[in-house]
């Protein structure tokens, strides 16, 4: 029978959609990209390996011809598709309508290779049945130059990294990558931990008093801080640099009061009487934040929800393909009429008509060649579900209903009130004018800030944050009630968080928001930076990756130029640039400017030694002089070399631990690691019952003490160990320590039933144990002190955290669309792994929880159910059948050039780019 064919990308968002068309549509997905360049030599073509271009996949001396594969694992689908489209009467292409979706789409189109049969691409930016209704009804042709984008940006990613990959794996590590985008965010990060290890701390100070205005006030205190001395502004925070100290702008513009002239300051004013210098009121206006955008959206769920950009993005997903709000992508921050509307009318019934605007507020996308035609991120639909209405929970429920907040805060009235200066002055005994200042904000009507408050980054003051001031008028007299000196030290610029760093690439017009998220997770994942808290740690290869990149590929890693290609790609976009013009360019070169290409085949040469060499501390001492002592990245990872006890050179080696970020490698530091390398022993007594030595020592998960064994001892034998206490210091330990140490576990006694109850240290503080039944100790203390009573009345308690239950699992997907069955993410013997119920994958190595998609998890799924059912275990005695050898089916490259060329010939260019 016949019927109307829609490909959509993902299951979850195929089965919404077939509810909303009806019968006579089938809504089946592509399950992601059915095709892209070959990822390895197994895939690539067999027509195209002995070409000099060959390990591309791109004919980079013939028009930058991309060579498409089907990945095994699609090739079924595609079959089951090809089906599907056969007894179809029309068909149209649903993918998301960015860039990637309509590459997508077109990838589709030149695969099904449909015939006789009308083509539309459908494209709709909520999963509402009157948006999917209206999309179906109003189609429109491929955009060809949205494609050449895509693919345009798909090959400069391919050149660049599979040319300049191998140049990391020669000259730094074996493994490594290098990404045109990721290479750079990578360089963000390393970039302020140098700045932080340039950092020297400085000190400055300044006045913190109490006023008293009276008591005719009814504020009658307020705080202020000292402003100027003799007309010459007191030094503060904003006045040092990057690396802690003075500007030199300001440098003989402010006064840098040190303690004892603050101290001197205090005391000089102790009799002085102040009065009130100026006072400045003015009104003050906040305006309404925009509706969310990718960026800002990732931005704020990571400072208020603590989600990871990838998280965000994965929930944003689900949250759209299951009807909740509008296509997670966008650059926009445009509300459609009917989305304002409903944000107006939840303002009114919510919080009442004053605070609706008298009219719509429209925001204009501040984000440099915004792309796309979408909305901003908001509820879907025309009337907005409040969050208790949608039925939502967890993550989705908590994401969602940040969205909602944001949106109907959007158009909300502005926030008004006052804000009030107030300057008051004296006189101190030894002659000086001081002055102080203090400043106030009193907002007389929340307007938007009753519906959301922007989160902040380090700290910094909400913008509905209130200080009163008592009300003053010029050449009142206040009292001080209390002065004090206030001493201050300067802080190294914080390292990046994922909001932070999202941040800084979107101001510097780096990458896309869609990609961020998988920039970050590519980091992470390949270890380049680590997560300490929430902070970002470039860990010491990446100071090696940069160094290379810096040196050698100067323009391939430059900010300015990162940003300008995506300049290029959305020239592309638009139709007023040429793709295999800004390729030559790049690739080969123009001009004076040498291409990645030149800059590979002539690298000369690079020693690598040196690549992997920095000074300790990095940036050299305070005196210029070396400190002897220098950090390598090896193989096995970093590690010190310093002058041996006779002075020679580089005679000492000790490994740095893998968690002590590159800021706090301080030379005393690495003299303290020089000093107790791990490997080495320092004695420390003979055990005074076993009369073995003791030695103390450092090992791979820290300090330890343990008893050395006699020669002749059985290899059967264990030696007793003991972690250091958190309070204990391996250089000062003795032997009475010690022997506490190796005592344990401690026997504590015995419950009513005789089970043994034992003290202990673990890796994750004190516990005790009976028999599998464990439960923290509040204090390390307690191990040797804790008696039978107290341990008899902690397990009396009810166990907070127990294992009874099965783990649930880590992550839910929906549903598998071979299968139907639930897909979850759970933590297995050998790692993290996805199921259906009935067959199990393991997540490759690249893969991430947080940044697994469902789309994903089912690729994993259908790979390992291809090869068959779990085997069994073999019965005793039964004979092993000879293996069957596997035919390898030959990968076929999919030449893109004459479809495409056909494509773009007959498809019509969009009168009127939507923005």
């Amino acid at each position: 029978m016949a019927h109307k064919l829609v490909i959509v990308e993902s299951p979850a968002k195929a089965r919404t959609i077939a509810g909303y068309l009806g019968p006579d549509y089938v809504v089946e997905s592509s399950i992601g990209h059915i095709r892209d360049l070959p990822n390895n030599a197994a895939d690539t073509p067999a027509k195209i390996k002995d070409k000099p271009w060959g390990r591309l996949a791109v004919d980079v001396d013939n028009g930058f011809q991309p060579y498409y594969v089907v990945p095994r694992d699609k090739k079924s689908h595609i079959s089951k598709l090809k089906s599907l489209l056969k007894d179809a009467d029309e068909l149209f292409l649903a993918t998301d309508g960015d860039r990637e979706g309509e590459a997508i789409a077109w990838h589709l189109l030149d695969e099904l290779k449909p015939k006789n049969i009308p083509v539309k691409r459908m494209v709709f930016h909520e999963i509402t049945k009157q948006a999917i209704v209206e999309a179906a009804q109003n189609p429109r042709e491929l955009a060809m130059d949205l494609v050449e984008a895509q693919e345009t940006r798909r090959i400069l990613d391919r050149l660049y990294g599979y040319e300049v990959s191998p140049v990391l794996w020669r000259k730094v590590m074996s493994g490594l990558s290098a990404g045109r985008v990721q290479s750079v965010a990578t360089r963000l990060v390393v970039d302020r931990e140098a700045e932080r290890m340039r950092f020297r701390v400085a000190s400055y100070w300044d006045l913190e008093g109490t006023f008293d205005a009276g008591s005719k006030h009814e504020q009658r205190m307020f705080p202020a801080k000292v402003h100027s001395v003799d007309g010459a502004r007191v030094a503060r925070g904003s006045d040092f640099g990057a690396d802690g100290q003075l500007k030199q702008a300001a440098a003989g513009k402010v006064v840098h009061l040190d303690r004892p002239r603050a101290e001197a300051l205090v005391s000089a004013l102790g009799e002085t009487t102040f009065g009130v210098r100026s006072v400045e009121s003015k009104p003050y206006k906040r305006s309404p934040y925009a509706p969310f955008r990718t960026t800002t959206l990732q931005q704020e769920a990571s400072r208020k929800l603590g989600m990871s950009a990838s998280v965000t993005m994965s929930v944003a997903q689900r949250l759209y393909e299951n009807g909740f709000i509008t296509y997670m992508r966008t650059d926009s921050t445009t509300l459609s009429a009917g989305a304002v509307q409903a944000a107006r009318a939840q303002v009114r019934e919510l919080y009442g008509a004053e605070y609706v605007p008298d009219a719509p507020r429209v925001y204009a996308s501040k984000v440099k060649n915004a792309q796309e035609a979408h909305e901003a991120i908001r509820p879907a639909g025309e009337s907005f579900r409040t969050p208790a209405q949608t039925g939502l929970t967890g993550e989705q429920f908590r994401l969602y209903e940040l969205i909602w907040m944001r949106t109907v805060a959007s158009q909300m009235r502005d926030a008004v009130g006052q804000t009030v200066s107030i300057r008051v002055g004296g006189t101190a005994a030894t002659g000086e004018d001081v002055v102080f200042s203090a400043s106030g904000r009193v907002i007389t009507f929340h307007g938007f800030l009753k519906a959301y408050v922007e989160g902040t980054d380090h700290g910094a003051a909400t913008d509905d944050a209130e200080t009163r001031l008592p009300q003053l008028a010029e050449g009142d007299a206040v009292a001080a009630a209390s002065l004090a000196a206030s001493g201050h030290e300067t802080k190294p610029p914080a390292r990046y968080t994922e909001a932070t760093l999202i941040k800084e690439l979107e101001e510097r017009e780096i990458g896309r928001p869609s990609t961020y998220a998988s920039i970050i997770g590519t980091i992470l994942n390949r270890g380049y930076v680590y997560k300490k808290g929430t902070a970002l740690v470039p860990a010491w290869l990446a100071f090696s990756v940069v160094r290379l990149l810096t040196e050698h590929f100067p323009r391939q890693i430059d900010y300015e130029f990162t940003a300008q290609m995506e300049d290029v790609l959305d020239e592309i976009a638009a139709g007023r640039s040429d793709r295999n013009t800004e390729l030559a360019e790049f690739y080969f070169g123009a001009g004076d400017v040498d291409g990645l290409k030149t800059l590979v085949n002539e690298l000369g040469d690079i020693d690598a030694k040196e690549l992997a060499t920095f000074p300790v501390p990095f940036g050299g001492t305070e005196d210029g002089e070396p400190s002897g002592i220098q950090l390598r990245v090896g193989k096995y990872g970093p590690y010190l070399e310093g002058p041996g006890d006779d002075g020679t050179p580089l005679a000492k080696r000790a490994n740095v631990p893998d968690d002590l970020p590159p800021d706090e490698l301080t030379l005393e530091k690495a003299q303290e690691l020089l000093a107790n390398p791990s490997g080495e022993e320092r004695e420390l007594g003979r055990h005074p019952e076993t009369g073995l030595v003791v030695v103390a020592k450092n090992g791979r998960y820290g300090p330890f003490v343990t008893e050395l064994l006699p020669e002749d001892a059985p290899k059967s034998a264990k030696p007793r160990t003991g972690s250091l206490l958190s309070s204990m210091a391996l250089d000062t330990i003795g032997i009475d320590d010690a022997v506490k140490l190796l005592s344990l576990p401690r026997v504590v006694g015995t419950d009513a039933e005789g089970v043994e109850i034992t003290a202990q240290n673990g890796r994750y503080g004190p516990y005790l144990k009976k028999g599998t039944d464990s439960r923290s100790l509040t204090s390390e203390d307690q191990i040797f002190d804790i008696t039978l009573d107290e341990a008899l009345a902690i397990y009396a308690q009810p166990k907070q955290r127990g294992r009874a239950a099965a783990a649930p699992p880590l992550k839910e997907l929906g549903d598998d669309p071979v299968s139907g069955q639930p897909i979850v993410v759970k933590a297995g013997r050998f790692g993290e792994y996805v199921t259906d119920g009935e067959y199990n994958a393991t997540l490759r190595k690249d893969d991430s929880v947080d940044a697994l998609t469902l789309e994903r998890a089912a690729e994993l799924l259908a790979e390992r159910r291809a090869k068959g059912p779990a085997k069994k275990a073999a019965k005793k005695g039964a004979k092993k059948a000879p293996a069957k050898k596997a035919t390898a089916k030959k990968a076929t490259a999919k030449k893109a050039t004459a479809t495409k060329t056909a494509a773009k010939k007959t498809t019509k260019k969009a009168a009127a780019k939507k923005s």
